[in-house]
């Protein structure tokens, strides 16, 4: 597929913006067919900037974190952010078409992180990756360890096993009722689910719900469905749909779905029993389009230990996605790791904590990680964003007026 003009003009007026820039790079490695990779940085220069990573992968950086750069830079801090090859920006060969297969992996992804900061003149820089970004953030300890300041992994990945972290946190939440301030979930969900309306794509609302809303919020939506009340429940169920669906510059994972499922193995296996994130993912990341899993490209359990930079370590109490377990993992791997833990966050508090996220940032820039652990609690207070929080205080009052409703017989 080539750029079209519509796409070519939304493309070069992103490309005038202050502080975009492009750095040339081989479609594939030893190529000798070159393509443009977009990069932006935003704040006063400085010897060792902050490079960010979001999420995905697929979530492109110039468009989608404008905000974020802006309260960073009046901050103080030096931000630099990539456009992931494949995405937004960097998404076409010069002919503009489509890079091929081959160009998109982790290693090269990877490798265009220590070429942006070539062309910025950057010798080392502070690394803070969410979700997905972890992973590339910490490739960049693997393979380019001399480049790295400090390391902000921010709801991390490990490896390809994490989907059972996140069974047993699901599951012992919402199936087998083992956190003692939610255990009144767990019968909710077993009976929606024996009645056939909580179906494979349950446990990632609920998850979702719960992570940016707590166990209320969800406890009222059962509620709701244990009535036969299902109006908020499928609005959520194709908000979520909606949300995987791709978005020029903004959220484009049709190309780089490839690194999902061939090396990271997102779709995992699933095992036959319920609440299985590895089905929720098969059925809406639709697995079959690309090439099935191969082979991860690093040991991150071997590697970690090496790491010899200051490292902060974030997650969420909430986070079903990648849940505390594997943050804490983390931490015992990383020498002198500083465990951020953050009780009613849910999944990336880059995205949904920003000002937590940014107070992280200072104080690495600071050096005073050693404090974030201690101040955890305080982080945790700090409101989320507006229009997150809009989007709970939306849904709850959804919830409210759904259930004067008088009840029906529970059908699925």
């Amino acid at each position: 597929m080539t750029m079209n003009a519509k796409r070519r003009r939304r493309h070069d007026k992103l490309a005038a913006q202050p502080g975009v820039r492009a750095v040339r790079r081989p479609v594939t490695p030893g190529s000798d067919e070159h393509f443009n990779l977009y990069y932006v940085r935003s704040g006063r220069k400085s010897g060792h900037p902050v490079v960010i990573i979001p999420g995905g992968p697929g979530v492109a950086s110039v468009q989608s974190y404008r905000g974020l750069r802006r309260h960073a830079a009046a901050a103080g801090a030096d931000v630099i952010m990539v456009e992931h090859r494949g995405v937004g920006m960097s998404r076409h060969t010069d002919s503009g078409a489509d890079l091929p297969p081959d160009a998109i992996t982790i290693d090269q992804a990877v490798d265009d992180l220590a070429a942006v900061l070539d062309d910025a003149g950057v010798s080392t820089a502070t690394f803070y990756g969410t979700s997905y970004g972890t992973y590339l953030a910490a490739g960049v300890g693997v393979r380019h360890p001399e480049r790295v300041e400090a390391m902000v992994l921010d709801s991390p990945l490990l490896s390809t096993g994490d989907i059972d972290a996140m069974r047993t946190a699901i599951r012992g939440l919402l199936w087998d009722g083992s956190d003692p301030q939610a255990s009144g979930l767990a019968p909710k969900v077993r009976t929606l689910a024996e009645s056939g309306v909580f179906g494979a794509a349950g446990g990632q609302v609920a998850g979702t719900l719960y992570g940016y809303g707590g166990a209320a919020l969800l406890d009222r939506q059962l509620d709701l469905l244990l009535g036969g009340h299902t109006l908020v429940w499928s609005a959520l169920r194709r908000l979520g749909r909606m949300a995987t669906r791709k978005v020029p510059y903004r959220n484009e994972s049709d190309l780089v779905g490839r690194i999902a499922f061939r090396e990271l193995n997102y779709a995992g296996v699933p095992d036959g029993l319920p609440l299985d994130p590895a089905l929720d993912l098969h059925l809406g990341g639709n697995p079959g389009r690309y090439e099935p899993f191969d082979a991860e490209p690093y040991d991150l359990v071997a590697e970690m230990p090496k790491f010899g930079w200051p490292t902060v370590i974030i997650s969420g109490g909430r986070d079903l996605t990648t849940p505390p377990a594997i943050a804490e993992r983390i931490a015992t791997l990383v020498p002198d790791a500083v465990l951020v833990s953050m009780p009613t966050a849910g999944h990336s508090v880059l995205d949904s904590r920003e000002r937590a996220a940014l107070a992280v940032i200072d104080a690495v820039r600071n050096g005073a990680a050693e404090q974030l652990s201690a101040i955890a609690p305080e982080l945790d207070t700090l409101p989320g964003r507006t229009g997150l929080r809009l989007a709970m205080s939306a849904i709850a009052a959804a919830a409210a007026c759904e259930s004067v409703l008088p009840d029906r017989p529970l059908t699925s």
